[in-house]
């Protein structure tokens, strides 16, 4: 699909609302801020969505709070940003929502690459070239002719500086690079927007001792070359208000000798489990493992969602294609 398209149905709309997935990042958050603050500048009334809650970790983004956890009642357009599977918006089609979603038109901007089942979008941009969902919008803004301004170009470049890890990740290019240095331009201080993000970053004592304890249980498979933690419930309750439970291990476990891919899977009350995939340079296969559950994401950082199966079929599942991805490379 076209970016024109995607700029008619903005031009055509009034009442705006904008969804991001059920796994809430830097990427999804930044680009409904960013496009919040451009569609408002064009007199749209721009609602901002999530079906959970904002983790604390990414509420030094101004604006956070006004992301709500129901659907407004009247819109006329739905964008769905980072994301284009069902199986991370289950929640958000709940309850009657779907139909309503249904019945309006909808815009899925993403940028995975990720094979979308959303079969009713009217327009469906899953651009692999873009580095964030940021450096799509930015992209639409060049085309549509839409201000940038010092707030939005922060929510730009938060997004883009997010899913790079500060363009140093392989689906960084060039024009990734170009993006943020026009964005600089523009007034962004990407000092301002690191200083904010260390400061969110900041952990109890508390924290520190418990991602000792997550450490303890990692788990080595696949001849030590699968990293595997795995986190119930009762720690998800208590913990995951200060700080996600997975990302205080991953970087650890993707950091040990031997390690190609590290994956730490949440188990719910109601059955489901979760898995947060983060794989080694040279050995991009999360996506491509996080697939074989049903979910997706890039090649180096992949996430899935599955909800019958138990944790053990889980982990000896995860351990076969795991086996089966990284043999391949070799």
């Amino acid at each position: 699909m076209s970016y024109k398209q995607f700029i008619d149905l903005v031009d055509a709309a009034k009442n705006i609302v904008v969804i991001q997935a059920e796994n809430p990042d830097g990427d999804s958050l930044s680009s409904s801020l960013a496009l919040e603050e451009l569609l408002s500048g064009q007199d749209k009334n721009v609602t901002m969505f999530c079906a959970v809650d904002i983790p604390k970790h990414l509420r030094h983004l101004a604006g956070w709070d006004r992301v709500a956890s129901d659907l407004p009642k009247e819109f006329d357009l739905t964008i769905i940003v980072d994301t284009s599977v069902m199986s991370l918006l289950e929640k958000a089609f709940d309850h009657g929502n779907l139909k309503k979603i249904q019945a309006k038109p909808l815009a899925v901007l993403d940028h995975h690459g990720t094979d979308s089942d959303i079969d009713f979008a009217t327009v469906l941009i899953n651009e692999v070239e873009s580095v964030a969902t940021g450096q799509l919008i930015y992209n639409i803004c060049q085309e549509a002719g839409w201000e940038i301004n010092v707030l939005s170009g922060e929510f730009l470049a938060s997004s883009i500086m997010y899913d790079s890890l500060g363009l140093i990740t392989e689906g960084t290019k060039p024009e990734s690079i170009r993006v943020i240095a026009d964005l600089v331009e523009k007034g962004v201080s990407l000092t301002k927007l690191d200083s904010l993000r260390r400061e969110s970053n900041v952990r109890s004592l508390e924290l520190t001792h418990y991602k000792g304890r997550l450490l303890q249980r990692v788990e080595l498979l696949c001849d030590n070359r699968l990293a595997l933690l795995i986190i119930p419930w009762e720690e998800i309750q208590e913990y995951s208000d200060q700080y996600n439970p997975s990302m205080l291990a991953l970087e650890d476990m993707r950091l040990t000798e031997g390690v190609k891919i590290a994956v730490a899977l949440k188990q719910y009350p109601d059955g489901k489990i979760t898995g947060k995939l983060r794989a080694n340079f040279n050995f991009p296969v999360a996506a491509a493992i996080a697939e074989r559950f049903g979910g997706g994401g890039h090649v180096y950082a992949a996430g899935f969602k599955v909800r019958d199966l138990t944790i053990e079929e889980v982990r000896k599942r995860l351990q076969k294609y795991t086996q089966e991805a990284l043999d391949e490379i070799v």
